[in-house]
């Protein structure tokens, strides 16, 4: 039975009571009447905080508990998901589960409890904190408060249950609880196990659960095969990754940007840098605009390889189709134009990115300014300005011994 399979590994399963008792939150109501007394003067009506602001300016975990569970009726913080997410996360982070099974075990129970999307967000919070046991139980509690289940309550609990990593908790759940509930499983469903295995590295297994659910109607999707040739590529097994590529093709799925780029970075990571540029044609020609991240791929495999020309014509080509770069491309430029020895053209996209406020690594301006001091190109006071410059900026990852190592290394004589 599923039930002992996870009462073995999770715990019994708790049954809450009866809901706390409601807090009210009346407002003071001021109210002027006329009692033959004129020129009354009013003091000012007192408005309180907002509740919002309140639970986001509470540090104390104790108060944080109280004043949420104060505001368990008042739909201002009830429907506010930001407020249930930032709220558990800091009980997380100060150790108080407590808290958190006590207030959201309470939520359960108030009548937003019967709708399933509620009870969702629940699940995954838990999730958020690490509660497994009391995310599973709540996905097997759902009945008595009077919530229904489908498959997306079932997503959601399954989801979770993966940061277990317990292959048989999972392989049960799966395999039992549609039957038992009557749930019928989708696509989402295989793809949340087949990540799972693939993060858990249990390759093989991943794989089967695609072509089981296909003979049982469900038909794998481009997310599905994106995430088996990444996990393969990754663990080197590009055969078995490129016949994928194909069945995805032969199967009528057409792959995504997403899918492009994971076999881009697999020849940019074997040096392959011509066959990713080659890619990156076959994507315009069907009609798949390149993303950032493609771009980024293809100039670093070209960069690496020492092709400075063709890095400059994929960054003109990535800034004629009306693209503009991001901090990754920015960093990967400077990095390998400083390794290339093109320390002016390094100066000039350094100072365009950081004008954007993206700011190259330590190691980057180091290399930077080292490489133009040694062509002098740099004067001392220019370099100690730059330095000054980051040093006001505060930006991590620099520090301030950091910056004394680099001015004293650039500065001396």
């Amino acid at each position: 039975m599923l039930s002992l399979r996870l009462v073995r590994r999770f715990g019994t399963t708790p049954h809450i009571a009866a809901a706390a008792a409601d807090v009210p939150s009346n407002d003071k109501v001021f109210s002027a009447r006329n009692s033959g007394e004129s020129n009354v003067m009013q003091k000012p009506i007192e408005i309180d905080e907002p509740a919002l602001v309140k639970l986001k300016n509470e540090r104390d975990p104790e108060k944080l508990f109280n004043l949420f569970k104060a505001n368990a009726h008042n739909k201002v913080v009830v429907e506010n998901r930001f407020a249930f997410e930032d709220t558990v996360s800091r009980l997380a982070g100060a150790g108080r589960f407590d808290y958190i099974e006590n207030l959201l075990d309470h939520q359960k129970t108030l009548p937003q409890g019967r709708r399933e999307g509620f009870i969702i967000r629940i699940i995954m919070l838990y999730g958020r904190a690490a509660m497994i046991k009391h995310a599973v139980d709540t996905f097997y509690d759902m009945h008595l408060y009077g919530c229904k289940r489908t498959v997306k309550s079932f997503n959601a609990a399954l989801k979770v249950l993966t940061q277990s990593r317990d292959l048989e908790a999972i392989e049960s759940f799966l395999r039992d609880m549609p039957f038992s509930f009557g749930i019928e499983l989708d696509v989402f469903s295989i793809n949340i196990v087949i990540k799972a295995f693939c993060e858990m590295g249990i390759l093989d297994k991943a794989y089967l659960v695609m072509v089981e659910m296909e003979r049982l109607g469900i038909r794998p999707d481009v997310i599905t095969y994106t995430t088996l040739i990444a996990a393969f590529y990754k663990a080197n097994q590009w055969e078995i990754a490129n016949g994928l590529w194909n069945l995805m093709i032969l199967k009528g799925c057409l792959p995504n940007v997403a899918t492009f780029n994971v076999r881009i970075q697999f020849l940019v990571n074997n040096r392959r840098a011509w066959d990713a540029n080659k890619l990156l044609a076959l994507m315009r020609c069907s009609g798949i605009c390149p993303d950032e991240i493609t771009y980024n791929l293809v100039i670093k495999g070209f960069s690496s390889a020492g092709y400075l020309e063709m890095v400059m014509r994929v960054y003109n080509s990535f800034c004629h189709e009306g693209c503009k770069p991001n901090q990754k491309i920015y960093q990967t430029m400077i990095h390998y134009l400083c390794r290339a020895g093109k320390f002016d053209l390094a100066y000039t996209f350094c100072k365009d990115s950081m004008q954007k406020n993206w700011y190259p690594s330590v190691d980057s301006i180091y290399k930077l300014l080292e490489g133009l001091r040694k062509d002098g190109k740099l004067d001392k006071l220019e370099k100690a300005k730059y330095i000054f410059f980051l040093a006001q900026k505060r930006i991590p990852p620099f520090s301030c011994d950091q910056i004394s190592v680099m001015k004293s290394k650039l500065l001396r004589s």
